[in-house]
């Protein structure tokens, strides 16, 4: 049965395109049209194979067991990829993704953690959907597979959640992450065509980085969306900080950042619409913005533009730049999610993070 909006108050334009399907097991490539936003060209491994994930362990990087994730992750075909039951997967070292794959957690509770994180580099097309991300640590690198025919050496990784290197069209949909040692998201070297949505983040320092090095002018290319997130507990920045790119943060709520919550150096561009920015009982971290590395005569030039945003408990946002209505914006019909009041956020972020879905069942 199809489940219309009247019936399912799903709660955002993401959510609404697949929550409302009863049979959501059976129909799982229908998310791969659900994505918005800069991302929306994303469709994964739509018109795969399913790839069924059997076995949590992680001990070969050289030749992966088949039925293990880093196993699926590296074959050339496009694969939905989806496990058998709930899993821990503690990766020995970072798990690098071919192209054109989704990573589907639906009907299990995955947890990617205690180890290395996921890593796309060089790599198109992925979508990275409802999983939980946690505790992750370094890994000491060496010869690691990122393809069925190729190996290479790989130097020790940061302790990322995520990391996005030199890739486009991507979509994180519905993943919760928290505890890295690094950035819990980072993207960098030249990447565009992204989406983040509907993710949880809680229990971290720096949680989110966009744009590597204010001496990296490839990043000028960026786009990325960052729409219907939960900043939640224990975060102290970075949610994002961003250099160079576009960025459109979209009915979020964000909830006592420590130090601030929206960042920046090399004049980004950041447009802020319809988030609910609630501030800690500190008196010095109300402002929700931080400009780095720039004096003021510089930084009143790029355009960080806040409408339709709440704010509480006296957070404020210090905003530059020309109008949004008086500059031609990266904003077209497809990439455009069009906001509501910050009012809604609460509301639009309701169901953030890695869902608990069951066959037969509203996801």
């Amino acid at each position: 049965m199809i489940w219309t909006e009247d019936d399912f108050k799903a709660t955002n334009p993401i959510d609404r395109c697949w929550r409302c399907d009863r049979n959501w097991a059976q129909n799982r490539q229908k998310l791969a049209d659900c994505a918005r936003g800069f991302g929306h060209r994303a469709t994964g491994g739509k018109g795969g194979r399913y790839y069924v994930v059997t076995d949590p362990s992680d001990d070969d990087m050289d030749k992966p067991k088949p039925g293990t994730l880093r196993h699926a992750a590296i074959q050339k075909e496009p694969l939905w990829i989806i496990f058998a039951n709930h899993m821990v997967i503690k990766l020995k070292e970072e798990l690098l993704f071919a192209s054109n794959k989704t990573l589907d957690g639906r009907g299990a509770k995955v947890h990617i953690a205690y180890g290395a994180g996921i890593t796309l580099q060089f790599v198109h097309n992925v979508i990275i959907h409802n999983i939980r991300i946690h505790d992750i640590h370094p890994a000491p690198g060496g010869m690691i597979r990122d393809a069925v025919d190729h190996i290479g050496l790989r130097t020790r990784s940061d302790g990322d959640g995520i990391s996005v290197f030199n890739s486009n069209n991507i979509w994180i949909d519905h993943v919760s992450l928290s505890k890295g040692t690094d950035g819990l998201i980072d993207v960098i070297e030249g990447s565009t065509a992204i989406t983040i949505s509907n993710c949880k983040f809680n229990h971290h320092n720096d949680v989110m980085l966009l744009g590597a090095h204010d001496s990296t002018a490839k990043d000028s290319i960026m786009q990325i969306t960052v729409a219907f997130n939960r900043f939640g507990k224990g975060l102290i920045q970075r949610m994002p900080r961003i250099r160079w790119g576009f960025v459109h943060v979209i009915n979020n709520d964000y909830s006592h950042w420590e130090m601030y919550a929206i960042g920046g150096s090399a004049h980004p561009t950041i447009i802020s619409q319809g988030n609910r920015f609630k501030a800690a009982n500190n008196q010095h971290t109300k402002e929700v913005t931080k400009r780095m590395f720039a004096e003021k005569s510089e930084w009143e030039k790029w355009q960080w533009r806040s409408e339709g945003d709440k704010f509480t408990n006296g957070a404020y946002f210090v905003e530059s730049g020309p109008a949004i209505r008086r500059t031609n914006l990266p904003l077209t019909e497809k990439s455009l999610i069009k906001f509501k009041p910050g009012s809604f956020a609460g509301r639009l972020t309701r169901y953030a993070g890695a869902l608990k879905c069951r066959e037969g069942k509203l996801c």
